[in-house]
This record gives C-alpha cells, structure tokens and sequence, in this order.
C-alpha cells in the first residue's frame, strides 16, 4: 500500500507543476491582451485560469496533507512521543471530518454539475467539480498511514523506525 501511496503522492506533484506552468499561459496572455494591442482580449483566459487555480490549490491541498503541512498549527512546544502523537490524532480527528465533508458534498457538487458546461470554454463543469470529492479521498488515503503511526506511538511510546 505504501508503493502506491507513495506513486500517488509522485503524481500529485507533478500535477501540480504541471497545473502551475499551464496556468502561467492564460494569465500572462490576459495581462499582455490588456495592456497591449498586440492580442485581442480573450475572455476564455478568465475562465481558464480560474479553473487552472481550483485544481492548484486542490492538488496543493492533497500533497500538504501528506507532507504534514496542510492544517498543521505550531502552536504546542515539542513534547514527548506520546502527547505529540495525541495532539497529531487531535488534528488528524478534524482533517478527517473535514475529508469526509469534502467526500459528501463533493459527491452531491458533481451531481450538481454533471449535465451543465462552462460558459466560455464550454468544458463539462464535473471535470472541475470533481476536484473536492477527489481531495477528500486523498486526504483520506493519505491520513491512513498517518493515523496508524501516531497510534503506534501512543501504544509504544517510541515512533517507528
């Protein structure tokens, strides 16, 4: 399981540069076609960036959940192993809620928008929806193993090796 979470998590960030260089492309050509006559204004660029930007910052999200940078507040001293894996699984509880919000409503989001396609660029609109139940899911598989160390932990006392 750690293979494919480990493949996933590869993707995930080459998606992610990937979504950032192609959303240069849009943008750069909106600022060019508003200061300059060079290009006509494309209001498409709008649109495009815009759904560019969603899947950026879902896909960010994804990754900094299992990098343990996404939701993490260091607000609490370092403690011993124990208290630190039960503050982790604190926060994990709440990732967790949020993940499974993220599934439902994601899942009713795509409902919404399965027979509807944006304005301009005339894309099917669960090709972007899709990007909240997809993020809870990750966030899911993701916290999995998470959830299991600081378990450990908590029954051992010392972290794995």
């Amino acid at each position: 399981m750690r293979k494919f979470i480990d493949g996933y998590y590869r993707l995930l960030s080459w998606l992610l540069v990937a979504s950032v260089a192609i959303l240069i492309v849009p943008v750069t050509l909106q600022i060019v076609s508003r200061y300059t006559s060079l290009i006509p204004s494309y209001i498409w660029t709008e649109e495009m960036a815009r759904f560019f930007f969603i899947w950026m910052i879902m896909l960010g999200a994804m990754i900094g959940i299992r990098d343990g940078s996404h939701f993490d507040i260091d607000v609490w001293p370092q403690l011993r192993p124990r208290a630190n894996a039960a503050l982790k699984l604190v926060a994990h509880a709440g990732i967790l809620g949020m993940a499974l919000v993220f599934v439902w409503f994601g899942i009713k989001f795509v409902q919404f928008g399965w027979n509807q396609t944006s304005e301009l660029a005339e894309l099917p609109m669960p090709f972007i929806f899709v990007a909240w139940p997809l993020a809870g899911v990750t966030w899911l598989l993701f916290l999995g193993p998470q959830i299991r160390d600081n378990l450990r932990v908590l029954a051992n006392g010392e972290p794995r090796a």
